[in-house]
């Protein structure tokens, strides 16, 4: 009985505590519920906050607003394909559930449990339900309950076709756009009502995945899932095969295919429209459901610094400029010269031969062409499209003429790019990608194109050769005319950048000067698969994409030939410059919310995945990175930079005292094969700066006055001279041990003497790697004979023996390398003093030393 008492009271207390949590959460739901039906017009948005951009100083760079492109369109004025091509393609039993479905749910959570893709679970109810209502960036399964629960209100409160509406005029479609409507005219040119069954498929494609689908940029894969809506359409009795197919049609033969990223046209106002267009994509990869971006009031903390942003595109601006005009004067004066060469040779065969043919040149021709089009086939295709009503075929010749013409010019300008580091942190400080940013012009080449590096590529696979310890700064290499030969027994004929040769150069000038034979003979020595495996390391290429950027085993990888983006290259510059550890360049320091809270931490992430690898960070020794280092200060003081630079003078400055000072600096210049492209990376102890110029489409030559030097080196040195302004002196910093520093012969490599008349030079060297041999290529009698003695007495002391004619007490001689006496005992004699000429004239006899 008493067991019967407590069994009954606790389920009494039982029923108690679960009708008030039932009770409680009833309540909740009940308020919610009014809650939506407070909120009937849903039309009327709640104000979307704009996502500020900063930079390094909390400076404002420019704002992400949704409004810009939002519009609001009642679904009475849509065509019945555009609801039909949503329907079929996101939800196709719309128009039965309750705001949701139990396979798709299920289907969902089996995939989420397993990590696989088996499709999603949300219907467009759903969809909706969490963009209005829930934090999308949330992927919990409390967030899913809480878009079921008010999917169900919603369908309990509104139409079919009111959630439809809503649908319609809420969400993002891609390229900044939010709602069919702006959409529509931003992607095809006209109003939503005027929408096609076509643009209606490639619209809704947009949905799933607007950066993958964008048909600007990857028109083949969005014409792929755009038949794919239309076979589903055609499949379910929405539209016939023929209205399908002929749409498809229609919109591919008028398809703008020389529009290319987001070919909105800029409003806003942005005081670096390339960064802020990087930091977009960025972000969009960033927070789930991008419409966060336009709307939700971010605060973007980037690593811009707009001084050295607006220095550089003003240097961009400027030097873009000057290559088009020195090109294009450079075009006249070769067909100015060719039509005076050719022109009366063509001319006289013409006549002789009567080939009437001839007469017609290329001009000639394309200027008949052009007039034949206007004349007679263009009235034609109108009077074709006024009789059929086919208004397309005037619109689609004309679009393909305006698109041919477009390509040519592609061909026949310049661009340009440049993107700089800080070295220490990897944060972007400047960037620019192209020439004029605008709705035709969005290709972010510091970031995205892949270009053949030229030279710029030789430091790489150099530092290679200096670990391999078998190469120092001061190896002689032969720079004469060589065949090698492939590994198929063809044979290779490298040719330096001018066809001059130099014969015997220390390594350290073969580099800065860009000669290719000796270039060529230390990849030999190193071997092709070294240089190749530390490319990729400082370049820091995914190892998915080194089978497709040419990275093949032979004498071509030598000269550059590859595909590198300006920014690897600048990441494996920028290595030198940090001692060899590893930089990742990073535009987006945080994000806050529009409370103030951190929402991401993208440097946060990448730090701690950096202490995550530990020593592997070391990309390259420290001593490797600054031998390298030393080296391409050469570049800068005597090599190829050295004009643009003023031999370094350009980094000079004076601190608040008055006083003169010089930034370091170090670099490379690059020129492709043809002079297609031209290079400059430099970098100093604060910045690794990147440029780049050339054509889009390959084929063209900059000719030789536009190369890396002359071309690509100035406009490097007048943005890395504005970007240093203000700075303070700093050095690059030398490792605490393991590379020292000796002045060599500029002609043989070895140790000076007296009689070394080609002028000196002090290079770092790995210790143990630096010269111990006295130079033989200047050396006279007196020097050999020094030589001898100086061999016999480091036997005679390893043996245990002194010789009393040169150590008077005994100890061994030690190197004064800065003064003319090189070998000198503890007591500061030289073994000079044992060899001068006594007062009589007379050398002492010591030639039985040398037997």
């Amino acid at each position: 009985m008493k067991k019967t008492s407590k069994f009954t009271i606790l389920m009494i207390s039982g029923l108690f505590f679960f009708a008030a949590v039932f009770g409680a959460s009833l309540g909740l739901a009940l308020s919610n519920t009014k809650f939506i039906i407070d909120n009937e017009n849903f039309t009327e948005f709640d104000t979307a906050l704009p996502t500020r951009i900063l930079d390094i100083n909390g400076e404002l760079i420019t704002e992400f607003a949704s409004e810009e492109k939002r519009e609001i369109i009642s679904i009475n004025h849509l065509p019945q394909h555009m609801i039909d091509a949503l329907v079929s393609r996101e939800d196709r039993i719309f128009y039965t559930h309750h705001g949701f479905s139990i396979k798709a749910l299920f289907r969902a959570v089996v995939g989420q449990a397993l990590h696989l893709s088996l499709g999603g679970g949300s219907t467009l109810t759903q969809q909706i339900a969490g963009t209005l209502y829930c934090d999308r960036t949330d992927k919990s399964y409390k967030r899913k309950l809480k878009e079921l629960w008010w999917a169900i209100q919603m369908e309990r409160r509104f139409s079919k076709n009111e959630i439809l509406e809503l649908y319609l005029n809420k969400i993002y479609f891609g390229m900044g756009t939010y709602g069919v409507n702006a959409a529509s005219k931003l992607y095809f040119g006209h109003d939503a009502s005027e929408i096609t069954p076509a643009e209606a498929a490639l619209l809704v494609v947009q949905l799933s995945n607007p950066a993958h689908y964008n048909p600007f940029e990857h028109p083949d894969r969005a014409m792929d899932r755009q038949q794919y809506v239309l076979a589903t359409m055609v499949e379910s009795g929405l539209i016939t095969e023929e209205q399908a197919n002929t749409s498809f049609d229609n919109y591919w033969a008028n398809f703008d295919y020389t529009r290319t990223g987001n070919t909105a046209i800029v409003t806003r106002d942005d005081n670096a429209p390339w960064f802020s267009e990087y930091v977009r994509r960025e972000l969009a990869g960033m927070v789930y459901g991008t419409d966060d971006i336009y709307s939700s009031g971010f605060t973007v903390n980037t690593t811009l610094n707009l001084k050295n942003q607006i220095a550089a595109q003003n240097t961009m601006e400027h030097y873009i400029a000057y290559a088009n005009r020195t090109y294009q004067r450079g075009n006249s004066e070769r067909e100015n010269e060719a039509l005076k060469i050719y022109t009366p040779l063509t001319e006289l065969l013409t006549l002789t031969f009567n080939l009437g043919e001839l007469k017609f040149s290329q001009q000639r021709n394309e200027v008949i062409a052009l007039s034949t089009y206007t004349k007679t086939i263009n009235p034609i295709v109108d009077v074709m499209s006024l009789v059929c009503g086919i208004d397309s075929l005037k619109i689609s010749v004309a679009n393909r003429a305006n698109a041919v013409a477009k390509s040519n010019v592609g061909k026949n300008v310049i661009e340009g790019t440049m993107i700089a580091l800080e070295n220490s942190t990897g944060y972007i400080t400047a960037l620019v990608g192209g020439s004029k940013f605008d709705g035709e012009n969005q290709f972010i080449r510091a970031v995205q194109a892949k270009l053949q590096p030229g030279s710029s590529f030789k430091p790489l696979y150099y530092s290679a050769a200096i670990d391999s310890r078998q190469y120092t700064p001061s190896t002689i290499i032969s720079d004469t005319p060589i065949v090698f030969h492939t590994a198929d027994g063809k044979p290779y004929i490298p040719q330096n950048f001018r066809g001059e040769w130099k014969g015997d150069v220390e390594l350290w000038y073969a580099l800065v000067h860009s000669m290719n034979v000796p270039s060529l003979k230390i990849l030999d020595g190193i071997g092709f698969d070294t240089a190749i495996n530390r490319a990729i390391e400082l370049l820091g290429i995914p190892e998915e994409e080194v089978p497709n950027r040419g990275f093949v085993p032979g004498y071509p990888i030598g000269l550059g030939v590859c595909s590198v983006r300006p920014i690897e290259v600048a990441h494996a510059y920028a290595i030198f410059a940090n001692g060899g550890k590893e930089v990742v360049p990073i535009a987006i320091r945080s994000v806050e919310d529009k409370n103030g809270n951190v929402f991401l931490n993208p440097e946060k992430d990448v730090r701690q995945k950096q202490i995550a690898k530990g020593a592997a960070t070391q990309v390259i020794t420290p001593q490797t990175a600054y031998v390298m280092t030393k080296i391409l200060e050469n570049t800068v003081k005597s090599g190829s930079l050295a004009g643009p630079t003023g031999n370094g003078s350009k980094f000079t400055y004076r601190n608040e005292n008055g006083r003169k000072y010089t930034i370091p600096a170090a670099g490379k210049t690059g020129t492709t094969q043809n002079w297609a492209d031209a290079w400059a990376a430099c970098f100093t102890p604060y910045y690794t700066s990147v440029f780049w110029f050339g054509f889009d489409k390959p084929g063209q030559s900059l000719g030789l006055k536009l190369t890396g030097s002359t071309l690509a080196g100035y406009a490097m040195a007048s943005f890395m001279q504005k970007a240093h302004d203000g700075l303070p002196y700093k050095n690059f910093t030398a490792p605490a041990s393991g590379t020292v520093d000796v002045t060599v012969c500029s002609a043989s490599g070895n140790l000076p003497t007296d009689d070394c008349n080609e002028g000196k030079i002090t290079l770092t060297f790995l210790e143990g790697t630096q010269p111990t041999e006295l130079c033989t290529v200047h050396s006279g009698n007196s020097t050999g004979r020094l030589l001898g003695l100086y061999r016999l007495e480091q036997d005679l002391y390893r043996a245990g023996f002194a010789s009393d004619l040169i150590i008077r007490d005994s100890t061994p001689l030690s190197f004064d390398l800065e003064g003319n006496n090189i070998f000198t005992n503890n007591t500061g004699s030289s073994i000079y003093d044992f060899l001068k000429e006594d007062e009589f004239g007379n050398a002492p006899d010591y030639n039985y030393l040398l037997d």
